[in-house]
């Protein structure tokens, strides 16, 4: 395939990556005018750790900038942009040390100690390391940013000076924004105190905006007059984010649904500055269980090392690549539906043309994380053996004595291979994980009734006389044809599948039974009709 097919390919794909792209293409004309590679931006607030909506705003990012490329074959950069500038204003439920963070409260968070005990100097530098090992851990490819290093090296002096040459201008973009109390104090530049060190909500006087002076009332009531440079101010993040859309010349950020406003805002600053809003998307937030917002807060949600218990990192992606316009529930209870929906994907994209290629997320995620060819590419190797729901219920019904050792055999002896595609290794994992917490609290098997008694009975005798082995297709044939006969009372072929889901395994739904009981075997299935039917 030539970049030229692939471009032309692109061009016409409804994915929303490359709908993304092509609007981000239109907009630019055949590139920057200034020739430098397109700028992706993500930005990061580093008073918490970084969490699943710092994942997928990096993830959907990457998405674009992968399809960009695509489209277009101009170079282009991605941006981890942490506001590490921005004043403490509540502690952490998270955190150790609440005390001594509450001592710091208002000031940068780049110059509050480290309450982690780790070998980072600043509450925020630690926050930032774990963010890029987050980051790095998901093979994303970026240049991180901090804004502490921007503002106290100069880098933001100039861009500063714009901001209050522009002041009066700024305050009436924000001012009928802010409620009257809040107007009172609102300042789109925020000075640092020499006194205490806090970044200050205070209105400010501009002395000389060419050499950067300001005037303000300190914490003490005194009256300061300072450079409002070099780190002794930062911008309302508001104007902050439109400062940096000009400074560093951003052609491409989204956000969320809950910034819809705030972009707005930010967008007429950045014209107010010389520069332009750039292209992006809003995307809708994830909600929990019970379809409220999540809060981290609240713990209301999935965190990534919970999702990663119970599943793979391609399976979140997967799970998260869907039409960000729409909200997602974020709960365990996705995560099954995901893997496996993840791995038919996969199967499909090596003999899809290359127009449903692009259409289809596993192409996507693997150019993410530039896996898009080579050997290790979806579709190279072999595809998984063993659906992951069906792992869940073969898991489950060896209980909580279940092992991923145990688990491996009967894949084994299922597969008739050992057990090593590390994929699969990973998920017999996660399976025994998802059982323990998820599964095992909430099976119950019920007695078998009516004609359900009769036809489990002809089940196991079916499966005494079988000839060993047995293939699954003949498996789920027998269970098939016994479910037809009239004479056992089902109305539907779903009635006898749920007889034997509820009966057997203790739930509603379940598996292919005749995969199931190939993988879990024909005399261990026989045990668990026994004492179904000494239930009757």
């Amino acid at each position: 395939m030539t970049d030229t097919v692939l471009m032309n390919t692109a061009r016409n794909s409804k994915a929303w990556p490359f709908q993304e792209a092509q609007r981000l293409a239109k907009r630019l004309r055949g590139g920057k005018q200034s020739g430098e590679p397109v700028l992706f931006e993500t930005g990061y607030g580093p008073s918490g750790l970084p969490h699943i909506g710092t994942f997928q705003e990096v993830l959907r990012t990457t998405l674009v900038r992968r399809a960009y490329e695509a489209l277009t074959g101009q170079e282009t950069r991605l941006i981890a942009f942490s506001d590490d500038m921005d004043g403490l204003r509540k502690v952490p439920d998270n955190v150790p040390n609440k005390e001594m963070l509450a001592e710091h409260l208002g000031k940068p968070l780049s110059r509050i100690p480290n309450p982690f005990g780790t070998e980072y100097d600043s509450f925020a530098a630690h926050n930032n390391a774990m963010l890029r090992a987050f980051l790095d851990r998901f093979g994303f490819e970026y240049e991180f940013v901090s804004s502490s290093d921007r503002y106290n090296g100069g880098a933001f002096d100039g861009a500063l000076r714009n901001v209050l040459r522009n002041f009066d201008a700024i305050q009436d973009i924000m001012l009928p924004t802010l409620g009257e109390e809040r107007r009172k104090t609102y300042s789109p530049v925020m000075p640092v105190s020499p006194i205490n060190g806090e970044v200050l909500q205070v209105p400010i006087e501009v002395v000389d905006a060419e050499v950067g002076t300001i005037r303000f009332t300190d914490a003490d009531g005194g009256v300061v007059e300072q450079s409002a440079l070099g780190g002794m101010a930062k911008c309302q993040w508001k104007v902050d984010w439109a400062m940096r859309w000009v400074e560093l010349d951003v052609d491409y950020e989204m956000y969320g649904k809950d910034l819809t406003d705030s972009g707005v805002q930010s967008g007429k600053i950045a014209r107010v500055l010389g520069g332009n809003k750039p292209e992006g998307l809003i995307y809708e937030l994830f909600l929990d269980a019970k379809g409220e917002k999540i809060s981290k807060s609240k713990g209301n949600g999935l965190s990534i090392d919970e999702w990663l218990q119970y599943g793979s990192e391609d399976s979140l992606g997967f799970y998260i690549f869907a039409n960000p316009k729409s909200a997602k529930q974020m709960h365990a209870g996705v995560i099954p539906k995901a893997i496996d929906d993840y791995w038919q994907f996969r199967d499909r994209l090596a003999e899809q043309p290359l127009d449903k290629q692009l259409g289809n997320p596993v192409w996507h995620l693997a150019r993410a994380n530039e896996r898009i060819d080579g050997p290790h590419a979806p579709g190279a190797g072999e595809n998984l053996s063993v659906p992951y729901s069906l792992l869940l219920n073969l898991v489950s019904v060896l209980g909580l004595e279940a092992t991923p050792e145990n688990l491996a055999e009967y894949v084994a002896s299922y597969t008739g291979e050992p057990v090593e595609d590390p994929s699969l290794i990973g998920l017999i994992e996660c399976a025994v994980n998802y059982n323990r917490d998820f599964v095992a609290p909430t099976l119950a098997k019920r007695a078998p009734t009516g004609g359900e008694v009769a036809a489990l009975t002809e089940l196991d005798a079916q499966l005494a006389a079988a000839t060993q082995p047995v293939d699954a297709e003949t498996l789920q044939t027998m269970v098939y044809e016994i479910g037809k006969r009239e004479d056992f009372g089902f109305e539907s072929l779903r009635d006898w599948f749920r007889a034997l889901y509820e009966t057997l395994l203790g739930s509603e739904q379940g598996p292919r039974m005749g995969s199931f009981i190939a993988l879990y075997g024909v005399e261990p299935t026989r045990k668990l009709i026994t004492e179904a039917l000494a239930k009757a």
